[in-house]
């Protein structure tokens, strides 16, 4: 069973250090390779579904916290505020507040809406120690986040776009998801306490799901604070469950930052987060792959290996070629073993390019798949562009 807490150390994934803290991993460089390939793929499927990307703080003024309902009903989970010049700021639980104020910060037409609006943000949570572990706890989380504000009758669609991508990127990237729940407000003061505002969310919700036919189960308490949300649910080898990506109805925040568009008509505001947190996705890519990554995010895609010594000058040449032309490359020299040694050293790249004294004379390799199937020699620009995600 692939347990992300040991094969993700043994790839060099991730480590962890009692001087940063618990819940505070550090990205090694092949988790860095990875996230780096993750976080474009989610870029460019996001800005080729029309959302707009911006950046924002991951501190913010306690009010700014109060005013989006955080501090009232979610404070619980987050850092205490620290005092600076007489002011109290907060690490934001979330994105959502900012995304507010960036809407608001011009008048913005009908004609402007849908406005999508997406983020790769740093949140933090103030987690319990007894709740951590490897990379689906944390107190650090890099989330994709994104928010479309919408006018009410377009809610439905742009929930329902919001599902296309979160189910295109699970396609591309092998993720299997166990359910889809409709998760629901509950009791006490965690939850907002407005029954029409929450029905209206749910009753959106449920429309998107009968309509794309979607079965899926109801669960009580399991809602943000301030509406109901679709959650897709996944498992790790031991079966135990976890929300990846969800997609939210908000009808609260929009009223409490006073969002309008011309008119004086108020905006629906979309939550949405396509592959969730990138620490719990890449805990749940090592184990569902097993290291042995598509080549489009494995952290090397591609690995020259020369037979001796003697072709070490055509290798280094054709590393080079390999990284101009986009490939994460490295190359395995004669003298760190056999030729047999290093391919086993190197099973789970999925390009293995071996050269020997013919292909050091043509400028070649012989492409060994990570199967163990022969490719031939495939020049260099096709592994790159057989390197990509498809969209």
């Amino acid at each position: 069973m692939n347990d992300h807490r040991k094969l993700g150390r043994e790839l060099g994934i991730f480590d962890t250090d009692p001087l940063i803290g618990a819940g505070l991993p550090y990205w090694l460089p092949a988790g860095a390779a990875l996230r780096k390939a993750v976080e474009d793929y989610v870029h460019e499927l996001e800005r080729r579904n029309g959302y707009q990307h911006v950046n924002s703080p991951v501190l913010g003024k306690r009010e700014l916290y109060e005013r989006s309902g955080h501090w009232a009903h979610y404070a619980e989970d987050m850092f205490p505020p620290m005092r600076v010049g007489g002011e109290e700021f907060v690490l934001r639980p979330s994105l959502c507040p900012h995304h507010a104020l960036i809407y608001r910060s011009r008048q913005r037409s009908h004609r402007e809406l849908p406005l999508r609006v997406a983020e790769l943000g740093g949140m933090y949570r103030s987690e319990l120690s007894g709740v951590l572990g490897g990379l689906t706890r944390v107190r650090s989380i890099q989330l994709n986040d994104g928010h479309v504000f919408c006018p009410p009758e377009a809610a439905a669609a742009e929930t329902s776009a919001a599902l296309d991508l979160i189910e295109a990127a699970h396609a591309q990237l092998g993720i299997r998801a166990v359910r889809y729940r409709l998760s629901l407000g509950g009791d006490g003061g965690k939850y907002v306490d407005d029954p029409g505002m929450w029905a209206r969310s749910e009753a959106i919700l449920r429309e998107v799901l009968k309509q794309r036919g979607r079965d899926y189960e109801e669960e009580r308490g399991e809602g943000a604070f301030y509406g109901p949300k679709i959650d897709i649910q996944i498992a790790d080898p031991a079966g135990r469950e976890s929300t990846l990506s969800t997609v939210q109805v908000d009808l609260y925040q929009p009223g409490r930052f006073d969002l309008r568009y011309v008119g004086g008509h108020r905006p629906v505001m979309v939550h949405r987060s396509v592959v969730g947190g990138l620490e719990r996705l890449a805990a749940h890519l090592v184990e569902v792959h097993g290291g042995a990554f598509p080549a489009w995010m494995a952290p090397v895609q591609a690995v020259v290996l020369p037979v001796s010594e003697t072709e070490s000058a055509a290798a280094e040449d054709l590393l080079r070629r390999c990284v101009a032309a986009g490939l994460r490359a490295e190359l395995a020299p004669a003298d760190r073993g056999s030729l047999g040694a290093r391919i086993r050293a190197h099973r789970l790249v999925p390009y293995q390019l071996v050269v020997g004294p013919r292909e050091a004379a043509s400028g070649q390799a012989s492409v060994r798949l990570r199967d163990g199937r022969q490719a031939g020699h495939v020049p260099v620009e096709r592994l790159a562009a057989e390197s990509r995600p498809v969209f």
